[in-house]
């Protein structure tokens, strides 16, 4: 499913025009991307957590040339579902 088939369903489920729906989902793209930079974390409730995780630096082999190489430190986003979520999926 993508972003206009999302719309769609959420649009058809619950009665609002399109249009509105495609304003809240970019809202809760834009507060999620902006809770994340400032390294907090959104939590649902039910449906799981975003959060961002450090990865830590560490060497790596170039499979090429196999010659050894740093991997620089980096922050990911990270999501764990919740209980919830993940029996509904089962």
């Amino acid at each position: 499913m993508n972003k206009s088939e999302l719309v769609v369903a959420v649009s058809e489920k619950t009665g609002i025009q399109k249009k509105d729906v495609e304003k809240v989902i970019a809202a809760f793209v834009d507060v999620t991307v902006d809770t994340l930079k400032n390294r907090d974390k959104l939590q649902l409730v039910g449906f799981g957590t975003f959060e961002t995780r450090h990865r830590g630096e560490k060497m790596g082999r170039n499979p090429r040339t196999g010659e050894s190489q740093k991997i620089a430190a980096v922050d990911v986003p990270a999501f764990k579902p919740g209980k919830a979520f993940k029996d509904a999926v089962k």
